[in-house]
């Protein structure tokens, strides 16, 4: 049998199930690339504040790439386990709050009506830093990326996010004309400002008036989110399958921490997400910051150099007291002092709990899968902090070490001589330019810098991090990442 809401009184007492009826639940939001984060995150305050407040706020999930997670869904009536994993044990709860899956390879009139509906209220995202088109350096629009430069010119067949948005306010606008709140969920700086200047760019670039009817009436919150939610095996559907007694296709795993601190400025109400846990503030930017540059910086760094190493997970390289002394030290004296505290936040307090987070064995992160896509993220997750320490003449030895680590990472090739698969929108380009300069530490930096979407023109320019750079790739190949982080810890 297979978990839907026929099976839901089947469930072992152990196993938390919705505390309202999911059929009750009508559409309020749709959510644009529904993935592991999103439903191990965001679905899951949506399906507490359900509880708290039954109004319809139910998610239609939309896949623009991959029937995968539609097709794993829809037979169970959007139902899936929430998998909750530490060292002291296991929880698991089905979520109710996703009512609808659509992809939009084959159902785009269905998405066109249901982004349509007045009672769509809000468009949420988590379509990763690659989804949105745009230059990360700068944070704006692409015209050039194929998918953008395809909506321009198909606007009523949109392949990216950015153009599924600006047509769907187009049409509202020319029929009932109510906008709807965008509200973006990944891990991009300032990501409400970014994902309005890249809509209004858009829509500027197709019709002048779509983008003041937009900036007039659309709203676009800045949020930060935060849980570890790592890939979902094959073996962990099949434990979650003997715990349950149920087939469910489509479970997600996650640590026990959630945070989602939200910009409170909705043009069209919101679910009762704040009564759920969720902090709606007046400005994210401080714990956007602090996310970004601490939790996702570190996770980088020891993701490449911890790969480097040979740790196929993150909790491996963390069990290893070097790579904690690397982390803690780079957060200490090299990120800290770069941020805006929030207010009633310990600082040393939220350090301690990341290398506690980190060390979770119950939930295996795989290097690899947060390596990929690094063009895309180190921007906001380590360049960030580089420029304001060159700013204010503040050391960025430890985290020159990290994007070192990326450097020989996107190289293509290990220490052992193996290749690397590189996941990255850029890979092609880093393959290029290794093919040409692999041997040469020095010339290899440089080439790299000179990707000017990852490093802008300031960057390649400031010949302190050009060395800082160059000496730690050389030591990277001469002595490998191991006994390169143990020799950076030694001297910091």
């Amino acid at each position: 049998m297979r978990l839907d809401l026929s099976t839901l009184d089947n469930l072992p007492p152990a196993v938390d199930t919705p505390k309202y009826d999911p059929r009750l639940i009508g559409v309020g939001i749709v959510h644009l690339g529904i993935g592991a984060f999103h439903r191990a995150q965001t679905a899951v305050f949506s399906d507490d504040a359900l509880a708290i407040e039954r109004a319809d706020w139910g998610i239609c999930g939309v896949s623009l790439r991959s029937a995968d997670v539609r097709d794993r869904l829809v037979p169970q009536d959007g139902l899936y386990t929430a998998v909750e994993k530490s060292p002291a044990g296991t929880r698991r709860r089905i979520i109710g709050s996703v009512r609808e899956v659509l992809f939009l390879g084959d159902q785009r009139d269905a998405i066109r009506t249901r982004l349509l509906e007045g009672q769509t209220r809000i468009v949420s995202l988590t379509i990763t830093e690659k989804g949105y088109c745009h230059d990360p350096a700068t944070g704006k629009l692409n015209p050039a990326h194929p998918d953008i430069a395809h909506d321009l010119a198909h606007p009523d067949q949109p392949k990216s996010a950015i153009g599924l948005i600006a047509g769907a306010l187009d049409a509202r606008r020319l029929s009932h004309g109510r906008a709807f709140t965008v509200l973006c969920c990944d891990n991009l700086p300032h990501n409400g400002a970014l994902v309005r200047g890249l809509v209004l760019a858009f829509a500027e670039l197709r019709d002048p008036s779509l983008a003041r009817w937009i900036a007039e009436q659309a709203s676009f919150p800045s949020t930060m989110v935060d849980r570890i939610v790592p890939a979902t095996t094959e073996a962990d559907i099949a434990d979650n399958d003997a715990a349950l007694g149920l087939h469910d296709a489509a479970p997600v795993v996650h640590e026990p921490f959630k945070q989602w601190a939200i910009e409170d400025k909705f043009v069209a109400g919101r679910p009762a997400w704040d009564r759920a846990g969720a902090q709606l503030v007046a400005d994210v930017a401080p714990y956007e910051a602090m996310k970004l540059r601490l939790l996702n910086g570190s996770h980088s760094a020891l993701a490449y150099l911890g790969f480097l190493s040979g740790r196929e997970f993150i909790y491996q390289v963390v069990a290893d007291p070097v790579f904690v002394a690397y982390m803690r030290r780079m957060m200490e004296r090299e990120v800290a002092p770069s941020l805006a505290v929030p207010q009633g936040v310990d600082l040393r307090a939220y350090q301690d709990a990341l290398v506690q987070r980190f060390q979770n064995p119950a939930l295996p992160h795989r290097t690899q899968q947060i390596a990929m896509d690094g063009s895309q993220k180190l921007p906001q997750r380590l360049l960030g902090t580089v420029r304001d320490n060159l700013a204010g003449g503040r050391p960025i030895d430890l985290i020159a070490l990290a994007i070192a680590g990326w450097m020989r990472y996107v190289g293509g090739v290990d220490e052992h001589g193996r290749d690397i698969a590189v996941a990255d929108p850029l890979a092609g380009e880093f393959k290029r330019l290794a093919a040409r300069h692999r041997g040469d530490p020095a010339a290899w930096v440089r080439a790299l810098l000179g990707v000017r979407a990852v490093f802008g023109d300031d960057l390649p320019a400031d010949e302190r991090l050009v060395a800082q750079l160059v000496r730690w790739l050389e030591a990277l190949v001469a002595d490998g990442a191991q006994r390169t982080v143990a020799a950076a810890v030694a001297r910091s």
